[in-house]
């Protein structure tokens, strides 16, 4: 059991068509003793897609981890100070939540998880899943890069040809990515 004893925050934002990729890298994660703190954005939380119900996915993430979802700004703000988390994943981590975090704005129960649990310098993981990586969200992908605890999962294009300027995390890089930031190292290549 690779994980046993740590505590993990697994932060969900509004990328609603990789959570099929994410919720089972969640069980596994539970699966090799590691105690998931799971968190979620208001979209991810609140919106029903044609990708499946909120409240399916609230259901099936808490019964998986055992532990009910923050999702509101109050219910993350402990996260530091108690020193809930150990290392934290945003997978998916939408551009909107990478622009807010590369700009230091704190309005969403994930970005407020994501600074209260930078505060301990404890390492904090992206994983990229937006549409405008290659453009908008290149320069605040950048930002993050080059910041002291960020680290991130392996991606690539989404599809080249029909959408050339999105970007996606490879989900089957998620556990590997853990262990080598809870080390204070980059898994390599970042693209891929």
């Amino acid at each position: 059991m690779k994980f046993k004893d740590f505590k993990i925050g697994f932060a969900l934002t509004g990328s609603f068509c990789t959570f099929s990729k994410t919720i089972p890298k969640i069980k596994e994660l539970v699966k090799e003793g590691a105690e998931v703190i799971p968190i979620m954005s208001y979209n991810a939380y609140e919106l029903d897609t044609k990708f499946g119900k909120a409240e399916d996915f609230i259901a099936q993430i808490e019964e998986i981890t055992g532990n009910k979802i923050i999702h509101t700004i109050q219910g993350a703000e402990p996260i530091g100070p108690k020193k809930m988390t150990d290392i934290m994943i945003i997978a998916p981590a939408t551009g909107n939540t990478i622009a807010k975090l590369a700009n230091g704005i704190t309005d969403t129960p994930v970005t407020m998880a994501a600074k209260s649990h930078l505060r301990n310098e404890n390492p904090l993981i992206i994983a990229i899943s937006t549409n405008d990586a290659l453009s908008g969200s290149a320069k605040n992908i950048g930002t993050l890069l080059n910041r002291r605890n960020y680290y991130f999962v392996p991606f690539r294009q989404d599809n080249p040809i029909t959408k050339p300027r999105s970007i996606v995390f490879d989900e089957e890089y998620i556990t590997k990515t853990i262990e080598y930031a809870l080390n204070g190292e980059q898994i390599e290549p970042i693209m891929l």
